[in-house]
C-alpha cells in the first residue's frame, strides 16, 4: 500500500471515531436470542449476559427449535450448498417450493428467491428499465433500494418521505420539495414509471402509505414496488406485511423481503409479484443469473417459519402488543420517539457521540442497543433504534425502560 493512501485512510477512521461516526463490532458469544452473551471488556476478553433490543429477530425465530431442526432435516437431505448459480446446476426441488409457498403467503402470482434482498433489490430496475423510463423513490428507502436505482439508466426522481401531495412548500425554509404526484405528473412522457418505496422504514418505523400510493399510481399508470423486509411476518393482520395492512395485497405490483428477519433471521430474500415482472428477472436479473442458490438449510427453516406463521397468528400478536407497551412507557418517561405502529421504537438523541455514549451506557446496564449514526441515518438525526421481538417478556420489557430512564437521566436526555 502506498504511504500516502495508508496515511489518509488513518486519518479518516480518526475522525470517524471524533465524530462518533465510528461503528465498532460488538462480539457475540452465544446463539442470537433475546438473552445473550457479549464479549465486553480489553480484548473481549469477559462475556456479559444482556438483554438484546437492536437484532431484527422480530418474532423470535433466530434460535428457534423447530427451524433449527428443519435446516438440519433439509441439509442431510439436500446438502449443504449447491455450488452453482440457479439456471445452471442449482435449482432443486425445495426452492420451487419455497417459491411457491411465498407467493402463497404474501398473495402474489409468482416469486424468485436471491440470496438477499439486497441482491433483489439490486437485480430489479436495471433488468426492467431503461434510458426512456423513470423510479420515484421515497426520500427515506433502504440504501439497497438506492444502489439498486444507482445501478439502473432510468431517470430518478426522489419525493419528500411519504408526502403523496404535488408540490410541498416550506414556508419556513422558503423552499419546495416534490411530492408524488408531482413526480408522476413530469414523468408522464416517460414508458415506464416505479413507484418504489420501503413497507416499514427502517430507521424511523412508520409504515408507508400504500393505499395512497397505490391510488396514485392507478391514476398515472405506474408500477408500485414495495421492500418489505422490516414487515414480511409481523405487519398485518395475519403477518402478510404492509400491503396487507393497507389493505392493497392485489394493488401493489412487486414485494421485494427478507428470510433474513422475521422469518427466522438467517439470509436470503426474494422479488413476488406478477408473473410476468418474475419471468424477466430470471432471464435478466445480474444478482440472480450470477450468484450461488441459497443454501438449502435456509429454504428448509424458511418453509418451516412460513408454515408457524400461517397456523397462528400469536408470535405476531405477541411483539405487536410489546411494542405497543415499550412506546408508550418510553412517551411516559419523557424520551423523544419517533411515532409508529411497529416493532421498531425509535429514541430520537440526534448528537452521534450522545448516542454512542448512551448505547455503551445501557450496554453497562445490560441492556444491548445501538447508536445509529451518520450515514446510517443523516447527519444531526442520531438515535437508538429499539426493536421487539415476540421472544421479550413484560419483565424484559420493565427492565430496558428502568435502564433507559436511569441512563436519560444521566445524559440530561430526560428530567
Amino acid at each position: 500500500m502506498s504511504k500516502k493512501i495508508k496515511e489518509d485512510l488513518v486519518k479518516t477512521l480518526e475522525e470517524l471515531k471524533t465524530q462518533g461516526t465510528y461503528k465498532q463490532e460488538r462480539i457475540i458469544a452465544t446463539a442470537q436470542g433475546v438473552k445473550i452473551g457479549v464479549n465486553v471488556g480489553k480484548f473481549f476478553r469477559h462475556r456479559k449476559k444482556v438483554l438484546n433490543f437492536c437484532s431484527n429477530n422480530y418474532l423470535g425465530l433466530a434460535n428457534d427449535r423447530r427451524l433449527i431442526k428443519a435446516a438440519s432435516k433439509t441439509m442431510e437431505k439436500w446438502g449443504y450448498g449447491l455450488s452453482s448459480v440457479r439456471f445452471i446446476c442449482g435449482t432443486q426441488e425445495i426452492h420451487k417450493q419455497l417459491e411457491d409457498k411465498v407467493s402463497e403467503f404474501l398473495g402474489t402470482e409468482d416469486t424468485i428467491i436471491y440470496s438477499s434482498c439486497f441482491d433483489a433489490n439490486a437485480g430489479l430496475f436495471e433488468a426492467l428499465l431503461g434510458e426512456q423510463d423513470a423510479i420515484i423513490t421515497d426520500e427515506l428507502n433502504h440504501a439497497s433500494i438506492i444502489d439498486g436505482v444507482r445501478m439502473c439508466k432510468a431517470q430518478r426522481l426522489i419525493y419528500k418521505h411519504s408526502d403523496m401531495r404535488d408540490i410541498c412548500v416550506d414556508e419556513t425554509a422558503g423552499k419546495f420539495s416534490r411530492g408524488l404526484e408531482y413526480c408522476l405528473k413530469i414523468t408522464q412522457d416517460c414508458r415506464y414509471r416505479i413507484i418504489a418505496t420501503d413497507g416499514v422504514f427502517s430507521m424511523d418505523g412508520d409504515i408507508a402509505k400504500l393505499k395512497e400510493i397505490c391510488d396514485l399510481a392507478d391514476r398515472y399508470d405506474a408500477l408500485v414496488m414495495v421492500d418489505d423486509s422490516h414487515a414480511t411476518g409481523y405487519i398485518g393482520i395475519t403477518g402478510r406485511g404492509t400491503h396487507e395492512h393497507c389493505e392493497v395485497m392485489r394493488r401493489v405490483d412487486i414485494v421485494t423481503t427478507t428470510f433474513g428477519k422475521a422469518l427466522g433471521g438467517a439470509s436470503g430474500g426474494c422479488t413476488s409479484g406478477r408473473k410476468e415482472i418474475i419471468e424477466i428477472l430470471r432471464q435478466r436479473s445480474r444478482p440472480y443469473l450470477f450468484s450461488n442458490t441459497l443454501a438449502p438449510a435456509i429454504v428448509g427453516a424458511t418453509l418451516k417459519a412460513l408454515d408457524i406463521l400461517s397456523e397462528s397468528s400469536e408470535l405476531r400478536d405477541k411483539v405487536m402488543s410489546n411494542a405497543f407497551y415499550l412506546r408508550k412507557k418510553m412517551v411516559d418517561a419523557g424520551f423523544d420517539i419517533v411515532p409508529g405502529q411497529g416493532a421498531i421504537v425509535p429514541v430520537m438523541l440526534y448528537s452521534e457521540l450522545l448516542a454512542v455514549k448512551m448505547a455503551d451506557m445501557l450496554l453497562k446496564e445490560g441492556i444491548y442497543v445501538i447508536g445509529f449514526t451518520y450515514p446510517v441515518v443523516p447527519k444531526n438525526k442520531a438515535r437508538i433504534r429499539v426493536q421487539l421481538s415476540a421472544a421479550h417478556s413484560i419483565d424484559d420489557l420493565n427492565k430496558a425502560i428502568r435502564a433507559f430512564v436511569k441512563v436519560g437521566k444521566e445524559l440530561g436526555v430526560i428530567k
